[in-house]
């Protein structure tokens, strides 16, 4: 999963060399931490929010079908 929101920033982003993802497990739940560059922290969240949201769905979507939660943070 971390790989696939790595993938999907580096692709929305000016400067993907700055995009960090990290995976923080507990028992139930994944935390994803991503990070970009501050000037590309607007493409990431998108209108309203929209991107952001999108990008939770798709990681929601994804680690339903491993039977897993997982939850997107998205950090300044």
């Amino acid at each position: 999963m971390r790989e696939l929101i790595e993938f999907i920033a580096k692709a929305l982003v000016d400067y993907p060399d700055e995009v960090r993802v990290s995976e923080v497990q507990a028992e139930v739940t994944t935390v994803i931490e991503l990070r970009v560059a501050k000037s590309d922290l607007g493409k990431v969240i998108g209108k309203e929010g929209r991107t952001a949201r999108a990008m939770r769905t798709l990681l929601t979507a994804a680690s339903t079908k491993i039977k897993k939660r997982a939850v997107l943070e998205i950090i300044e």
